[in-house]
């Protein structure tokens, strides 16, 4: 079974960016929306099966350009895509993303 989370900090201020919408592309091409909570986390997707996400290829948006204008002013980014591959029977995936409004970067967290 699949699982799936997310996390965004703000490497400026060193603190979780809250209220950065997400979309999350499936395999299908259906899409399932969110919202990082306080400590810029989201692991609510709702998705109907009991076996979790399906094996195959999926994009994650981060709509970043209102957090970074709201807090620091300026942004460079006004989305930033992950594109990332589920593996059957993968288990818990956790995409991190660090911003600032000049730079990014992402792993696959644990």
């Amino acid at each position: 079974m699949n699982t799936l989370s997310s996390h965004v900090l703000d490497t400026t201020l060193g603190k979780p960016a809250q209220g950065i919408e997400l979309t999350l592309t499936l395999p299908d091409g259906s899409a399932l929306t969110g919202e990082t909570d306080s400590d810029g986390r989201f692991k609510n997707w709702a998705i109907d099966s009991a076996n979790g996400f399906p094996a195959g290829v999926y994009t994650l948006r981060f709509h970043c350009k209102p957090y970074l204008i709201e807090v620091h002013g300026s942004s460079f980014y006004p989305h930033i895509d992950i594109t990332f591959e589920l593996n059957e029977n993968g288990g818990h995936y956790h995409v991190p993303l660090l911003i600032s409004p000049f730079g990014f970067s992402s792993y696959r967290g644990s």
